[in-house]
């Protein structure tokens, strides 16, 4: 019976759970990377280069790093489709 009961819950409800701090952390520093400009962002990637050779263990260059990522994707590719659908939701106007 308990295992019957378990299956009606979602199996990743805990693992969403434990990464939302993360996305939240990663959410928060994306303004500051999209001010920067194409040259600041490639000094960036060359800070977290030289950091991460410096500090292999440094848990904040993800959280760093993911904003700078999404931030250079948009400005080559263009926004991505699940940003896209998100501004729609939020009526956010492309960046």
């Amino acid at each position: 019976m308990m295992k019957f009961l378990s299956r009606l819950g979602d199996s990743n409800e805990k693992e969403i759970r434990r990464l939302e701090p993360t996305v939240a952390r990663i959410n928060e520093l994306e303004p500051e990377f999209a001010a920067l400009s194409d040259d600041a962002l490639r000094a960036k990637t060359e800070e977290f280069r030289a950091r991460l050779r410096e500090q292999l263990g440094d848990l904040l260059l993800p959280f760093e790093q993911r904003p700078m990522t999404r931030r250079t994707t948009r400005r080559s590719l263009g926004p991505t489709r699940l940003a896209s659908r998100r501004r729609r939701r939020s009526g956010e106007s492309a960046s």
